[in-house]
This record gives C-alpha cells, structure tokens and sequence, in this order.
C-alpha cells in the first residue's frame, strides 16, 4: 500500500523557517519532519511514497537525488567524477516526486497523483504531523467498516494553563494545558480507497480536500474516523518546532516508534 503525502503548501505560520525551504524540510533532530514522518510509516512496513509537491519543489527532489550525500560519509574524486560512499545508514525508502503546482488546493494535489496509486487502497497525510499511531490498527479499523474513507481523529490539548480561585484571587486549582473542549479533529492519516477520485472530479485546483470533497464523502456516509488517544502534534507554528525539537533532544520524543 502507497503513502502520500501533501508537501506543496506554503507554510505562511512558520515563515521564520520556510522562506528558505518548503515546511516538509524543517528539521527536527537534525533532520526534515518529512524524514520523521516516512520513518512512522516504514517501521510499519510501508515504505513506497508519493511526495505531492509545490512550494520550493527543487529543495524537496534534491535531497532525495542526495539522500546518500546527505547521510553517507564520502570521498569525490573531482578528476575522474567518482563518488565512493563509505557508510550509509540509508532507508528502504521508494519515493516518487510528482511537482503538483504550486498555488495548487489540496484536492487538486490528491487528483494529481491518481496514476501513481494504481488504483489501489492508499494512504495519505500531511507532511507537518507526527504521531505514535498505530498504522496497523488504523489498516485493519479502516478494513472493518467498509467505507471508502478514514481519517485519524485525534483531540489536541488546551493551549494554555487553566486556573480556579477563590472571590479572594487565592488560586485553588491549576491545571497545565488540559484536554480540550472533548472535541475530536482531523489529524491526517488518512486511508483512501480509489473511489475517493470520484469526488475529485472536475478543476479542483482551488479546491481544499477537507471542506469539499472530503465533505461530500462524509455526507454520503463514507468516512469513518479512527479514534487515537495516543500522541499527537502538527507543526503549525515556530512553537511547534521548537516543542518538538526539545522532546527529540531530550529522548522524549513520543511519535520515534522505530528503533
């Protein structure tokens, strides 16, 4: 089964960062949460993915034409064009680059990429969220219901600390960053079969999957959500990147599944 993932966006909230690259290539520990995520997906045994790509395409197509020069010890024969990689710690990772526009919506991405998915059960996510999901549990959930569709819905945590006082200030309860309102949203992850294109049909270039098509799925009774309480985190904003780079620096980086 192929994984996609929708790398094209502008990332205009972490523009600190993504002036220079597209957000997919931010790092995280060194390397691109891209990396990240395909690393939850191969630990699974899915390692064949479609890259939807828009925004700064070239950086995204070099590092992969590069993985080995970005991750091998090498020695460049200048004279005789002669690379000789002394280590490499390389995945099994099989990646097919489609450049997919770049003011292109999320549903033209998806449409885009319809040959390179074979017609087949296919998943997708999006190329700023890590998780410790369990992708066999969402394959088999997804197999039980027999929809066409299911997203991963996940309930993020409040933003900030709740307090309770007394009519004197006295604090008598505190809570630091509690569970949200009980609400459960899309976090990605999604696992699609074909019929999903039947939605896309048309110019969809302007089109956003989650408010049309995958709205229209929905009010056909053809979504299910797959409910994870486990870990979560979008990298939306530079505080996202920055929470996130602290939990992998200090070994608690929860979505690190694979060994």
């Amino acid at each position: 089964m192929k994984v996609v993932i929708l790398a094209g966006g502008l990332g205009t909230r972490l523009m600190e960062e993504t002036e220079a690259r597209p957000k997919p290539m931010v790092e995280i520990g060194g390397k691109p949460i891209l990396w990240h995520i395909m690393k939850i997906y191969e630990h699974y045994g899915f390692n064949e993915f479609v890259l939807c790509l828009g925004y700064k395409a070239s950086f995204i197509k070099e590092y992969f034409y590069n993985y080995y020069l970005h991750n091998s010890d090498v020695t460049i024969e200048l004279e005789k064009n002669k690379i000789d990689v002394h280590y490499s710690n390389t995945e099994s990772f099989k990646v097919t680059l489609i450049d997919t526009g770049l003011n292109t919506n999320t549903a033209g991405r998806i449409k885009r990429i319809q040959k390179h998915v074979n017609n087949e059960t296919f998943m997708l996510t999006y190329g700023d969220g890590v998780s410790d999901i369990n992708i066999n549990e969402l394959i088999k959930f997804h197999k039980s219901h027999g929809k066409i569709a299911t997203l991963t819905s996940i309930q993020t945590p409040g933003r900030f600390g709740n307090i309770s006082t007394d009519d004197n200030g006295v604090v008598n309860e505190f809570q630091e960053k509690p569970e949200g309102d009980g609400m459960w949203i899309n976090g990605g992850f999604f696992v699609l079969e074909p019929k999903i294109f039947d939605y896309l049909q048309g110019d969809v270039d302007n089109v956003q999957w989650e408010k049309g098509p995958l709205g229209e799925i929905a009010r056909d009774g053809q979504l299910a959500a797959y409910k994870h309480h486990g870990f979560w985190k979008s990298m939306d904003a530079m505080r996202d990147r920055l929470e996130l780079e602290s939990m992998w620096s200090s070994g608690n980086a929860q979505w690190k599944i694979w060994k």
